[in-house]
């Protein structure tokens, strides 16, 4: 009988043993879906793609409501890289000096509440409503990134957002889209030109950074990329491209070599409609004429391609 008795012991025994080993693996599995304490599924991407770009979250300040000033005290250079947004009869400049080192920036223009974001890694410059099923959100960097873009989230739901795809990946939100708005990514000097009525964001940010110095060094011209991604080397990764997409899932290329071989500028249709685009070689800046509804994306060709592996691309003829 002490035999059957301990036979029975030591079987509940393993049996609390296996269910411990089980409730801990659990417990590692979940550990393991968390990252910059965000939880990382379910996930509309593979969770194993998303990696740490170093900083923690919020290690990056995205700003809020920033300082802005009329022309005559702005103290820009003319060749300074802005990115410009005008909406209803207001436009405003955000300047990649500041970007560089905040990639986002909450703000409210024309009665609207807008995200400016900025991608070093990727070479994007992407504005988007900031509305959000009826509800203005607020978004931080998150530290992570994907294909080597840019994660960012709402702190309201704190889901992480792609900034390429424009898509919630994770969290409550995950699969709804941000609206992109149309932004230029142009000098300081020809965006002032074209709207003298705008205003541009100021180095009084509340944070102190090393403003005018580039923290990337020669990464914009390199071949090397610092994390993984999907590449196509049918141009040096880091080409300026300018991408064209639209509603239908349609992805169009215009790597700025081709352009230039081109002449500079090209018409042709896409998704229906007559587009132009061009490119000014001396100041590296793409022009673009297309319909509102057609998204404009600008930034290194890697950075397209990893997004729209199936783009179709512009050749100049020969």
């Amino acid at each position: 009988m002490s035999g059957k008795v301990s036979l029975r012991v030591f079987r509940v025994a393993r049996c609390t043993v296996i269910l411990l080993m089980c409730i801990s693996a659990m417990a590692a599995a979940q550990e393991t879906r968390r990252q910059n304490g965000f939880a990382l599924q379910p996930s509309t991407i593979p969770v194993d793609e998303i990696l740490s770009g170093g900083p923690s979250r919020d290690g990056i300040p995205a700003l809020n409501d920033p300082r802005a000033v009329p022309i005559e005290r702005a103290r820009w250079r003319d060749d300074e890289m802005v990115v410009g947004v005008t909406l209803g009869k207001q436009a405003r400049a955000y300047p990649l000096a500041i970007l560089v080192w905040h990639e986002l920036v909450n703000d409210e223009l024309g009665g609207q509440p807008i995200l400016v974001s900025y991608c070093p890694l990727c070479g994007t410059a992407l504005t988007f409503d900031r509305r959000i099923a009826g509800k203005t959100r607020r978004f931080g960097v998150s530290g992570l990134l994907y294909q080597s873009d840019l994660l960012l989230y709402d702190r309201e739901s704190e889901s992480l957002w792609s900034q390429i795809s424009a898509t919630a990946v994770t969290g409550s939100l995950a699969g709804k889209r941000l609206k992109v708005l149309r932004s230029s990514l142009l000098t300081w000097g020809a965006w002032k030109r074209e709207h003298p009525q705008t205003t541009v964001i100021t180095l009084d940010t509340g944070h102190e950074r090393a403003y005018g110095q580039q923290p990337y060094g020669d990464y914009a011209t390199s071949e090397r990329l610092y994390f993984p991604a999907r590449q196509d080397s049918r141009y040096h990764p880091k080409m300026p491209t300018l991408g064209l997409r639209a509603q239908n899932e349609l992805a169009r290329a215009y790597p700025a070599a081709e352009l230039e071989k081109a002449g500079g500028s090209i018409k042709e249709k896409f998704a229906g409609h007559d587009i132009v685009v061009s490119y000014d070689a001396t100041q590296q800046v793409f022009d673009v004429d297309a319909p509102l509804n057609i998204e404009v994306i600008e930034g290194y060709w890697f950075a397209w391609t990893s997004f729209h592996p199936k783009t179709t691309v512009f050749k100049a003829p020969n």
